[in-house]
């Protein structure tokens, strides 16, 4: 029972001590409050890409493996997905078969052909005027917005749009249940260690910063300690009086970071990173993570303040501090940064194709190395600052603070440090995985930029749309080609093996120019393209046609035959701006007529004039109005893998959001520096000291352990990078990538020095004397 009245007496002290306790308790219950935030956000996570992945396979379309016969419920349907801005625009074009169609998740009826229902992001963005470009796109009329039930998120750019003109004829599929489509490929175990990695660095400053909050205003608590000793109490009394002061402060940061999260998670539907968002009912924390959360941080606390407690010894009369007087050893600080990259080395090898990958090493070794560049700091520190000496009366007056008390600046600049290492070893990892997920494509966007493709097959369409394309605004060329199969004639049905086959393709003369490489080339003239080195696929086209001999130009029941002129020249096919070389027949226009091929299809490659604003939404823009569901692609030199690239942009605003916390941290903990060493800035003020003098001391006593700081973070980032690429199997390729992260560190160093110089000019007045 005296144990809790003990307890019970420090959470009094830590709420009722007058306004030195109040600022201290507030300090640190903001403190405790930032990090508990964040790691609730974090333990929401997997709710939110649970509910996600939910709300996207609820409302997936594909197209059935058989057919679909036709009913009161089914719809036909075409995807209709595009792209403005570099933003991805996603939708359906449906047309109902009966009185009462299947409906999407978040829509209540079908809307009516030349209507549209959209969601919210969409609706305000073809509202303004950025976009009027893509109001363009869409002739119909918004009668409506989508419900969350079917949106992956509140930015999300979707629509559905009723039509009249979809057949099965036109490339429509019919369905007759929305969801249950094919489900995500499985992440690659390379990925998996990735995001893994990711969670670790970003969280366990968060945990370090929460250690480090609830030991603020440690010295004025040692001074009222001491001065219950002077009444009577015991050295056990008073470290649980401390324990019962960290359980309020603590307490207190937990509740606040409940509120903290609750009202942020109210606003994040309006937030976007990188175009990630979510709506707020997403961001549901795991029960058992909360639970553990909210209790495991105030008994932490204690733990925290009991270990912190060993080192003071507290007498009636005054407090020492044990550190003060013996050196802090080296020995057992390397412990837990070995033993880290020891159980990395040792954990076995992680390859793409591994079915899974155990976490545990991963996590703990981690872990290890991280948390042990924290024990390891303080020593660091006090190695480095004990054998400077001499310089400017500010840098003086900065070492000679440091070599006085130099943990409170190390644990001031712990989580930086972490923060920093673990950034580097990210950064390590993803140049090491880079070529596996960022595959050249051998296409050329130096000859075009965007690559088009018909639904379906029409000789007349495909003339439609090459003429079309070309006579829009910012296209400077276009490379268009007509293309349809064709075989040998008198094929039987019956007979053993390919018959031989080829492909017709039809240009004009700077088309096939791009193809092939042509001696001389007007309209009527026609070539048989060979690719150099390939006999046998040049055989292959010899064996379906030569010069004067017939094709067979529909593969239907009722053939159509056409004549191969006698002075076709044979040519060598030339590497196109997708990348392919094509064999078979070359055919200007006017050397066959688009009649007799009625299953011609349209590819057209198309060159953009880079000084017209917004050309390629243009070209969209025709494309749409052609055929809405025609797919448009950009030509790229290198493909990036998608699941890649999300947990890139994941760990892109974790980033953001632990360096945010980390900055908060950081100037929280200055501040309470700052209010601790109030009475001896006034005194050395009132002895004639100048306020720059004070100002640039601060800053040298900041920096020094930060460079100390930075310089461990990035040996320790650059260990533990190699140890992870040692784990998958991959040579580090970027010794140097950690300068722009070190930049970071200190470019936050410095925005908190220069937010905690107001504070300290308040300090340096005569009434910071005053005691009690």
């Amino acid at each position: 029972m005296s144990r809790l009245n003990d307890l019970a007496i420090g959470v009094r002290f830590a709420v009722t001590g007058g306004r030195e306790t109040w600022v201290r308790t507030t300090l640190t219950a903001v403190g405790v409050a930032l990090g508990v935030a964040l790691l609730l956000a974090a333990s929401a996570l997997p709710n939110a890409v649970s509910t996600q992945s939910a709300r996207g396979h609820a409302r997936t379309l594909s197209a059935p493996m058989h057919s679909v016969p036709r009913g009161d419920t089914t719809l036909l349907y075409g995807h209709a997905e595009s792209e403005y801005h570099g933003v991805a625009v996603d939708g359906y074009l449906l047309r109902p078969d009966g009185a009462h169609p299947i409906t999407p998740p978040g829509v209540r009826t079908i809307p009516a052909s030349g209507t549209m229902l959209v969601s919210p992001a969409l609706k305000d963005l073809l509202d303004s005027g950025d976009g009027k470009l893509l109001r363009e796109r869409f002739p119909y009329r918004i009668t409506g917005t989508i419900g969350d039930a079917g949106l992956s998120d509140p930015g999300e750019l979707y629509f559905y749009a009723g039509s009249s003109t979809l057949t099965t004829h036109t490339g429509a599929h019919r369905i007759a249940h929305f969801g249950g489509g094919p489900l995500s490929a499985p992440m690659s175990s390379l990925l998996v260690v990735l995001t893994i990695l990711g969670c670790v660095v970003l969280l366990a400053p968060v945990a370090v910063f929460i250690a480090t909050a609830v030991r603020f205003g440690g010295d004025s608590r040692d001074r009222r300690l001491a001065a219950l000793r002077l009444v009577g109490a015991d050295i056990r009394m008073t470290r649980r009086v401390a324990a019962g002061e960290a359980l309020a402060g603590s307490t207190l940061g937990v509740l606040l970071g409940w509120v903290f999260f609750l009202v942020g998670r109210r606003f994040i539907g309006g937030i976007q990173l990188w175009r990630m968002s979510a709506f707020p009912s997403d961001l549901a924390p795991v029960t058992e993570l909360a639970v553990l959360l909210s209790v495991a941080i105030p008994v932490s606390a204690v733990l925290v303040t009991l270990a912190a407690m060993r080192s003071v010894v507290m007498e009636p009369l005054g407090v020492t501090r044990q550190r003060a007087t013996r050196r802090r050893r080296l020995r057992w600080r390397l412990v837990m940064p070995v033993a880290g990259l020891a159980v990395l080395l040792g954990a076995g090898r992680v390859t793409g194709q591994a079915p899974a990958v155990d976490p545990y090493p991963i996590v703990i070794g981690a872990l290890l190395v991280l948390v042990g560049l924290t024990t390891l700091l303080p020593w660091v520190v006090e190695a480095v600052v004990g054998r400077i000496s001499g310089g400017p009366v500010p840098f003086q007056l900065a070492t000679r603070g440091l070599q006085l008390n130099s943990g409170s600046a190390a644990r001031a600049v712990s989580g930086i440090t972490i923060a920093v290492a673990g950034a580097v070893a990210l950064q390590m990892y993803f140049v090491g995985l880079h070529d596996d997920f960022n595959k050249t494509t051998d296409q050329d966007p130096a000859r075009a930029q965007m690559h088009i493709d018909a639904t379906y097959p029409s000789g007349e369409r495909a003339q439609q749309m090459i003429t079309a394309l070309r006579s829009t605004q910012g296209v400077e060329a276009v490379i268009g080609t007509i293309e349809t199969y064709a075989d040998k004639p008198g094929g039987d049905a019956d007979a053993v093996g390919p018959w031989p086959t080829t492909v017709i393709t039809v240009g004009d003369c700077p088309t096939l120019r791009e193809l092939a490489q042509l001696p001389s080339c007007r309209d009527g003239d026609t070539f048989v393209a060979h690719i150099k080195g390939r006999r046998k696929s040049n055989d292959w086209v010899d064996q379906t046609v030569r010069p004067g001999g017939r094709l067979n130009v529909s593969l239907d029941d009722k053939p159509v035959l056409w004549t191969l002129p006698k002075t076709s020249r044979t040519v060598m096919a030339r590497t196109d701006p997708m990348g392919e070389k094509r064999d078979g027949i070359l055919v200007t226009p006017s050397a066959i007529s688009m009649a007799q091929l009625p299953e011609a299809e349209t590819r057209a490659l198309v060159k953009i004039d880079r000084s017209v604003p917004d050309a390629s939404e243009y070209v969209r823009n025709t494309a749409a109005r052609i055929d809405p569901v025609m797919r448009v692609w950009d030509i790229t030199a290198v493909d990036r893998d998608q699941q890649y690239a999300s947990v890139e942009k994941g760990l892109l605003a974790g980033s953001v959001a632990t360096m945010a916390l980390i900055a908060a941290s950081m100037l929280i903990a200055q501040l309470e520096q700052l209010r601790e060493r109030k009475r001896l800035l006034s005194v050395l003020v009132s002895f004639g000291t100048r306020r720059p003098t004070l100002g640039w001391s601060m800053l040298w006593q900041t920096a020094l352990p930060v460079v100390i700081g930075l310089v461990l973070a990035v040996c320790g980032g650059l260990a533990l990078g190699a140890a992870l690429l040692h784990m998958v199997g991959k040579p580090v390729t970027d010794w140097w990538g950690f300068i722009p992260l070190a930049g970071t560190g200190g470019a936050v160093i410095l925005l908190v020095t220069l937010l905690s110089l107001p504070p300290l000019w308040r300090l340096m007045r005569p009434d910071g004397l005053r005691t009690e």
